[in-house]
């Protein structure tokens, strides 16, 4: 026997062995996966929270601006929280690119909270003003801290869904919110409202907080320099915000020398909207300028005319307080079936005529709101309307932050998310202080007057019909220009 040639052994082909196996893929969760439980179920506790107190407040707002005096300053009463919240959107959105949005959360919660214990012990209407714009402050920096939490701790796949989860979470509170703030303030008074919400602040912190620190805390680029904060951005969110009180205080005293605060109010708010929002946003130019424009145009109109609907029927139709919010909370459920719908992946490709046509059904239902101010038409009209209006506002807000994460780069999720809610604060400001003045300048500030009693009848509370009406057909004139916006938000493919 002759030994093997080892030359064989390099030629000898090698024995045929099983390929092995391919490894199985990473299951996807959903947001309520492992991986992202925690977190989704503390920002949709906060987003809860917000929907409570904006439910609740608008119940009890028309009783407590009427034991205030200060009906005539009603939009104020809105509009206040507004201002100040754009100051605060671009320094959360600042902050949060910064070091994190942990912080700016938690110091919006704080001071969210903060505002309504003054709004709730108030004496005067005044006082009363200031407290919101406390929580103005506060939900500014709340609400771009939580989407820069969802651009840095969430796929692109499950974006869609936990925005339908925060509009799925104004559900509950649009149904209970109206009854128990209606329930509170007719037995225990308007203030009982305020005081009691902070309370539910802790809840969303203790869940929250930890999940954030551990999913989306420190910079976008930890291996970066931190980004310094943009004094010129601030110095003009500061502009927005003092234009915007001017042309407020100029409104509600429609007087010749309210010329005066009404232009240096322009002269402050047009150079900084300029520079804070996209360029190209007021031509309503192709992709996010448009994107950004929509959701100031769909907010504004809607969010308006809304502030005005409980006040409505609690004067005009003698309803109680309890009863005009409860109107509203079919709206709930609504929006949050729009949202979901703009969460469907096979509607995807149908985004842009999905938020044209949910801004017809916005301007429908500011339309049909006011008819109630016939005697012969029922008051169940509004609730259906309403209803309408939300679920087209579902399907536009929740999609105007989805392409938002889209068309944004992540260092740059802070200062779009800014401009973004800047763009629904300042037009919600605006079109408040629009609405309020012809409200005032038609007699709407004595409404309350003569009623003491919240059942009492439109005869007995003085009617003025026009003055309602000349806030709600404006603003569905306003959401229809919404639908020409609609059809510009896509980028055309070249």
């Amino acid at each position: 026997m002759t030994a093997p040639d080892p030359r064989d052994a390099a030629v000898a082909p090698a024995p045929i062995s099983a390929p092995a196996p391919a490894p199985a893929p990473a299951p996807e969760h959903g947001v309520l996966g492992p991986e992202h439980r925690a977190l989704s179920i503390g920002i949709v506790s906060v987003v809860l929270l917000i929907a409570f107190e904006a439910t609740a407040v608008g119940t009890a707002m028309p009783v407590a601006a009427r034991e205030l005096h200060g009906v005539s300053m009603y939009a104020f009463a809105f509009s206040a929280y507004f201002t100040t919240s754009l100051f605060a959107m671009v320094l959360s959105g600042q902050w949060a690119d910064r070091s994190g949005p942990l912080a700016p959360l938690a110091a919006g919660i704080s001071a969210f909270a903060a505002g309504l214990l003054v709004s709730g012990t108030a004496s005067t209407m005044l006082l009363f003003i200031l407290g919101r714009a406390v929580q103005g402050l506060g939900g500014g920096l709340v609400i771009v801290a939580l989407y820069v939490v969802v651009s840095r701790a969430y796929p692109e796949r499950l974006r869609p869904a936990i925005m339908a989860a925060f509009a799925a979470s104004w559900v509950i509170p649009s149904v209970v919110g109206p009854l128990a703030a209606g329930t509170v303030t007719e037995h225990l008074g308007w203030r009982w409202v305020f005081i009691g919400i902070p309370v539910l602040v802790l809840p969303p912190l203790a869940l929250a907080l930890p999940a954030i620190r551990r999913t989306a805390s420190g910079p976008a680029d930890p291996s970066g320099p931190a980004p310094a904060f943009d004094a010129r951005r601030i110095r003009l969110a500061l502009s927005i915000s003092l234009g915007a009180a001017l042309l407020q205080y100029a409104g509600q005293e429609p007087r010749w020398f309210s010329l005066v605060p009404a232009a240096a109010g322009v002269g402050f708010l047009v150079p900084a909207v300029l520079g804070l929002l996209p360029t190209g946003t007021w031509r309503a130019a192709r992709g996010l300028p448009s994107v950004v424009l929509l959701r100031g145009v769909a907010a504004g109109s809607f969010i308006a005319a809304e502030s005005f609907v409980p006040l409505m029927l609690v004067t005009q139709r003698g309803l109680s307080p309890t009863m005009a919010g409860f109107s509203l909370a079919a709206g709930g459920a609504t929006w949050a079936l729009g949202s979901y719908l703009q969460s469907r992946p096979r509607l995807e490709p149908y985004r842009e005529p999905l938020m044209a046509g949910g801004m017809v059904l916005v301007a429908l239902a500011i339309a049909v709101a006011p008819t109630v101010l016939i005697e012969s038409v029922p008051v169940w009209v509004v609730a259906v309307a309403w209803g309408v209006g939300c679920l087209g506002m579902g399907a536009v807000l929740a999609s105007t932050s989805v392409l938002l994460f889209k068309l944004s780069a992540p260092e740059e999720a802070g200062v779009n998310s800014a401009a973004l809610q800047m763009s629904d604060g300042l037009s919600n400001v605006l079109l408040l202080a629009a609405g309020g003045t012809a409200f005032a300048a038609l007699g709407g500030g004595a409404v309350g007057h003569a009623a003491a009693d919240a059942t009492a009848s439109a005869t007995a509370t003085g009617s003025h019909p026009a003055a309602f009406v000349a806030v709600f057909l404006p603003m569905a004139a306003v959401a229809l220009a919404g639908v020409w916006v609609a059809l510009r938000v896509r980028v055309p493919v070249r």
